[in-house]
């Protein structure tokens, strides 16, 4: 149910968002030299790399770790880079992801292929077994503010709650954080 829940919700809403994935795309483009989208290997169910599309919000060559560990991550923004991530219009491509199967809408966030502590905590309490998401229940309660331990904890809190009505209670929140632009750091 959870995979024909994620296909019909990412096909509505990529008829929806289709003009406005161009706008951004175009915007993108224009403001900084290099593609529309960043494919970042992330890690998938079963530790499984896999490819995830973003818009790109930092500059070609921005080292591959995750942005907490630049010395400086405003220094690696394009023009429009903090006005995607503070409204999460950057992360709209993993329509893409949720499509073929890689993401759900709901689930841990995939770890980039260097996070090993991330990864190792997550695959000793059987997280790495779920799919990764689009947001998830570590998102609602800090997103980019959490350390690591306390963000695997909300993972196998929502491991051992799973559930459709858990689900769209996760959504629901995420898109009141969205909307009010709330924890994000960079």
């Amino acid at each position: 149910m959870k995979r024909l829940f994620d296909l019909v919700l990412a096909l509505c809403a990529a008829m929806v968002l289709l003009l406005p994935v161009v706008v951004i795309a175009l915007a993108v483009r224009l403001t900084s030299r290099g593609p529309a989208l960043y494919w970042s290997d992330r890690v998938g169910s079963n530790n499984r790399i896999f490819k995830m599309p973003k818009f790109r919000s930092m500059r070609v060559g921005t080292p591959a770790v995750a942005t907490h560990l630049l010395s400086d991550p405003g220094v690696y923004l394009t023009p429009i880079g903090p006005f995607l991530r503070k409204s999460s219009l950057d992360e709209l491509p993993q329509l893409w992801s949720i499509l073929v199967g890689d993401m759900s809408f709901v689930g841990p966030r995939p770890a980039l292929f260097n996070q090993a502590d991330l990864i190792g905590l997550r695959t000793q309490h059987g997280v790495h077994l779920l799919v990764p998401g689009l947001t998830g229940w570590a998102q609602v309660n800090g997103r980019d503010e959490l350390p690591i331990p306390i963000k695997v904890q909300f993972d196998v809190e929502y491991l051992q709650r799973q559930s459709f009505w858990f689900d769209v209670r996760i959504l629901w929140r995420t898109f009141v954080k969205v909307m009010n632009r709330d924890g994000v750091t960079h």
